[in-house]
């Protein structure tokens, strides 16, 4: 049976990053015959709260790649605003495509098939760089990163040591 358009891309895109690998993550297949569910390690950037760290996450593709975005979760406890307490990534490159029916977002920032494993990643590494306060998927860490934040970067940095010991 003649493999689906979505799975031609995916398997493209990661021949493509095994071949020239990019600074700050690598990203790799679960399941040898499953190519759409990835395993993925952020690095956390430097210059970071999160520098130093080593962040386990899935990314799980849609069967209609690239129409529509995949869903990345932190594997790794990870404290963040845009990062919920279940892990999800809440970033607009991530959102389904189209308007943004809260209004926060601009089409052209959600979710477009131009996108590849390589961009998602390079977002969610600058997402914890710089992370985005408008729409927060942690409302308690964005609370505290803005109200305290000697005590949000002890409890970042109890999540990169324990992302060093996993």
């Amino acid at each position: 049976m003649a493999e689906s358009q979505s799975a031609l891309l995916l398997r493209k895109q990661l021949s493509e990053l095994k071949r020239n690998p990019v600074e700050g993550f690598s990203a790799g297949l679960v399941n040898d015959d499953d190519l759409y569910k990835w395993e993925v390690l952020v690095i956390g950037p430097p210059d970071s709260y999160y520098e130093g760290g080593f962040f386990k996450a899935t990314l799980e593709f849609p069967k209609d790649y690239p129409q529509r975005p995949p869903k990345m979760r932190f594997v790794s406890q990870i404290w963040h605003p845009n990062i919920g307490t279940d892990g999800n990534v809440c970033i607009s490159i991530l959102h389904e495509p189209g308007d943004d029916r809260y209004g926060y977002e601009k089409a052209e920032e959600r979710w477009l098939p131009v996108h590849t494993v390589e961009t998602i990643l390079l977002s969610v590494i600058s997402m914890l760089t710089d992370p985005n306060f408008e729409s927060p998927a942690n409302i308690d860490a964005a609370k505290q990163q803005r109200d305290d934040l000697p005590e949000f970067k002890k409890r970042v940095a109890q999540c990169v040591r324990r992302s060093q010991e996993e």
